[in-house]
C-alpha cells in the first residue's frame, strides 16, 4: 500500500515544486529543500515498483508519462545523487536563488525525459529540457547570452527533428508507447530523423558545436548541472530509439571519442576542454548503444552513470579554480596544489576516473564498452576498427587530463595566493569523488556498481552466459599499456602542444548559420516588399480605372494602332477623380489573409 502511494507521486513535479520554493523561501531553506527533493527522487527510483504508473490520455492519445524500468532507475539515481550535491555546490559558490530555480527546473524536465514511456510525452519533456537549460545559461548574462541564443537554436532544430521523427513513427505504427520490449523508433525516415535530432543533444560530430560554445560561459555552478544532464538523458533516449543497435551509430561513437579527445588537447579554456571531453565520453556511450549487444548496452549505461559523477566532479574542481582565481586559461595558472590541496585531490579523483585508471569507476564501464567492441572478448569482426578508435580516444583522454592537471596544479610556482574550496564546495566534491572511488574498488566496489546496470545480474550477463571480470590480467595489462603510452606521449608532445592553437573547423558553422540566416531573412523581407509594392500598384491602378474610365480608355486607345478611340478635339473626359486610396498592410495582416485564403481553398478541395 505504501509503495502504491509512492508510485502516485511524479518525481519531476516534486523537483519542480522545490524550484518554485527556492525563489520564495530564505536562501538556506530553499537550497535545503532543493537538495532534499533530489534525494527523494533517488529513494523513489529505488522503491517504486517497475511498470507503468500515472497512465492517462494526453491530447487525445494514450500517454505513459511515468514508466519505471531498470534504465530509468539507473539514470534517475545518477541525476538525483549528483543534483543534490550540485545544489550544495551552488549554495557555496554564491549561486543565486533564481539560477538554482532554473537548474532545478532543468533537472525536473530531464527526469520527465527519463521516466517518459511514450514518444509524445518525450517530445514535450525534451522541449522543456531545452527551454530550462537555455534559461539557466542566459541567467548569467554577458557572453552567456549570445552563446545561449546559439544553444537555443541548435536544440530547437534538434527538437524539431525529434518531433518530425515521432510524427512519422506514429503514422507508420499508430502508437506512441516505447515501453520495455518495444522495437524502438520505426525504421526508415523516422529512424533517420530521430538519429539526427537526438544526435544534436548527444553531440554527434558536426552537431556538437553548441557544446564547447555554451558550457564554458555560464556561472560555474550552472556548468555542473549542464555537464550532468542534457547529454546523458539524451544518450538514454538514443537507446530507446535504437534498442537493437546500429553499425553507423556505433562508428559515430568511435569517431566522437577521437574527435572530442583530440580537440580537448588543443584547448586553453579549462571548461572548453572539459566540454570537448563530454563529447569524447559520449562517444563510448554511443558506441556501446550502436553495438547493441548486452555488454555494449550495459557498458554504455554504466558509462552514462559514471560520467554524470566524474564529469560533474571535474567541472566542480575547475569551477573552484575559476571561482578563486577568476582565470579560465589553464596556461595562466600553475602550482595550485600548494594553495588548494583539497581541490587538487578532487580533480585527481575525477581525472583518474575519466581516464579509466584501475580502482576508479570509469575503469569498469569504459572497459565494458571496449570489450563489447574487441573481437578478442565479445566484439564481432566488423567492430575491430571501432575498438581501435575507442582505444585511441582513451589515449587522447589521458593526455588531456595530464595536460590540465599539470598546467593548473603542478607546473611552476603558485601564481595566485588563494584559499581552497569553501565548505559546501568541499562537501560536494568529496562526496561525488568518494562515489567514483567506491564504485571502482576491486572485489568489493565494482560488483555493487554492475548490479545496478541493466542486463546485468550481479556480475553475470545472462544474455552472454558469462560473468564480468574487469580486473583480469588482460584488462590490467591493457590499462598499463594505456597509462604508459599516455605518460610517454605527453612528455614528447608537451612543448609542441602548448604552441598549437587550432580551432574546431565545425565552429565555422556559427558564422555560416548567422550569415545564411541573415541572407534568408533579407531575401524573404525583400521578396515581401516587392510583392507588396506590386500588389499596391495593381490595386491603385484598378481603383483609378474605376474612377476614371474615359481617361483610362483614351490612354489605352492612344497605344493602339490607328487610335481607334478619339472623343474629339476639345472634349474633356469626365466621370472620374484621381485616386486618394492609401494602401498599406502589415506583414502580420498579409500573412493572416494569405492563411485564410489558403485554408478556404484547401477546405474546398478536400
Amino acid at each position: 500500500m505504501e509503495l502504491e502511494a509512492l508510485a502516485a507521486v511524479y518525481p519531476p513535479l516534486l523537483v519542480l515544486a522545490a524550484a518554485v520554493l527556492v525563489v520564495v523561501l530564505p536562501r538556506l531553506v530553499g537550497f535545503a529543500l532543493g537538495t532534499a527533493s533530489l534525494l527523494a527522487v533517488m529513494a523513489m527510483a529505488v522503491l517504486t515498483p517497475e511498470g507503468v504508473h500515472l497512465a492517462g490520455t494526453f491530447l487525445g492519445f494514450e500517454a505513459e508519462p511515468y514508466v519505471v524500468d531498470e534504465f530509468a532507475v539507473l539514470v534517475a539515481l545518477g541525476l538525483g545523487f549528483l543534483g543534490a550535491f550540485a545544489v550544495i555546490y551552488a549554495y557555496s559558490s554564491d549561486g543565486s536563488r533564481v539560477m538554482t530555480a532554473f537548474a532545478l527546473s532543468y533537472v525536473a524536465s530531464a527526469l520527465a525525459v527519463v521516466f517518459a514511456g511514450d514518444w509524445l510525452t518525450l517530445v514535450f519533456a525534451w522541449e522543456l529540457m531545452a527551454i530550462t537549460s537555455t534559461l539557466l545559461v542566459w541567467h548569467h548574462g554577458g557572453d552567456a547570452v549570445r552563446a545561449g541564443y546559439r544553444y537555443a537554436l541548435a536544440h530547437g532544430i534538434g527538437g524539431s527533428l525529434v518531433l518530425f521523427a515521432v510524427v512519422a513513427h506514429y503514422v507508420r505504427t499508430g502508437a506512441f508507447a516505447y515501453g520495455v520490449g518495444a522495437d524502438g523508433i520505426a525504421p526508415g525516415i523516422p529512424q533517420l530523423l530521430a538519429a539526427l535530432g537526438i544526435g544534436v543533444n548527444v553531440a554527434f560530430i558536426g552537431f556538437h558545436v553548441w557544446l564547447p560554445d555554451t558550457y564554458p560561459t555560464p556561472h560555474v555552478a550552472a556548468s555542473v548541472f549542464l555537464a550532468a544532464t542534457t547529454t546523458k538523458t539524451s544518450a538514454l533516449i538514443l537507446y530507446r530509439a535504437f534498442p537493437d543497435g546500429n553499425l553507423y551509430i556505433a562508428y559515430m561513437g568511435g569517431l566522437m571519442a577521437v574527435f572530442g579527445a583530440g580537440f580537448a588537447l588543443l584547448q586553453h579554456d579549462m571548461r572548453a576542454l572539459l566540454s570537448y571531453h563530454i563529447q569524447a565520453q559520449l562517444g563510448y556511450m554511443v558506441a556501446g548503444i550502436g553495438i547493441g549487444s548486452a555488454i555494449g548496452i550495459a557498458g554504455a549505461m554504466g558509462h552514462l552513470f559514471n560520467n554524470v559523477l566524474y564529469k560533474s566532479l571535474l567541472f566542480m574542481a575547475v569551477g573552484v579554480v575559476i571561482y578563486r582565481t577568476g582565470e579560465n586559461d589553464l596556461y595562466e595558472l600553475g602550482g595550485l596544489w600548494r594553495e588548494t590541496p583539497i581541490t587538487a585531490v578532487a580533480f585527481a579523483v575525477g581525472a583518474l576516473s575519466i581516464t579509466a585508471v584501475p580502482g576508479f569507476n570509469g575503469f569498469i564501464s569504459k572497459g565494458m564498452v571496449l570489450d563489447a567492441a574487441d573481437p578478442a572478448y565479445y566484439g564481432a569482426p566488423e567492430y575491430q576498427a571501432l575498438y581501435w578508435l575507442l582505444f585511441i580516444g582513451a589515449i587522447g583522454t589521458f593526455l588531456s587530463f595530464i595536460k590540465l592537471g599539470y598546467y593548473v596544479f603542478l607546473h611552476g610556482p603558485a601564481d595566485y595566493e588563494v584559499r581552497d574550496a569553501r565548505p559546501g564546495q568541499t562537501t560536494a566534491m568529496l562526496s561525488v569523488g568518494g562515489a567514483c572511488v567506491v564504485l571502482g574498488l576491486p572485489v568489493v566496489g565494482w560488483p555493487v556498481f554492475t548490479d545496478l546496470l541493466p542486463l546485468v545480474d550481479g556480475t553475470a550477463i545472462p544474455a552472454l552466459e558469462t560473468t564480468l571480470d574487469p580486473y583480469s590480467t588482460g584488462h590490467l595489462t591493457d590499462a598499463a599499456i594505456l597509462i604508459a603510452v599516455s605518460l610517454v606521449g605527453f612528455k614528447l608532445i608537451r612543448k609542441p602542444l602548448s604552441k598549437l592553437d587550432l580551432g574546431d573547423p565545425f565552429a565555422l558553422l556559427n558564422p555560416a548559420m548567422f550569415y545564411l540566416g541573415r541572407a534568408t531573412m533579407l531575401a524573404v523581407t525583400e521578396l515581401y516588399r516587392g510583392v507588396d509594392a506590386a500588389a499596391v500598384a495593381l490595386v491603385r491602378s484598378c481603383y483609378w480605372i474605376g474612377n476614371n474610365p474615359v481617361l483610362a480608355a483614351r490612354h489605352v486607345s492612344s497605344r493602339l494602332p490607328g487610335n481607334a478611340f478619339d472623343p474629339g478635339e476639345g472634349r474633356v473626359a469626365d466621370g472620374g477623380q484621381p485616386s486618394r486610396i492609401h494602401l498599406r498592410a502589415s506583414i502580420g495582416l498579409t500573412v493572416l489573409l494569405i492563411t485564410v485564403v489558403l485554408t478556404v481553398v484547401l477546405w474546398l478541395l478536400v
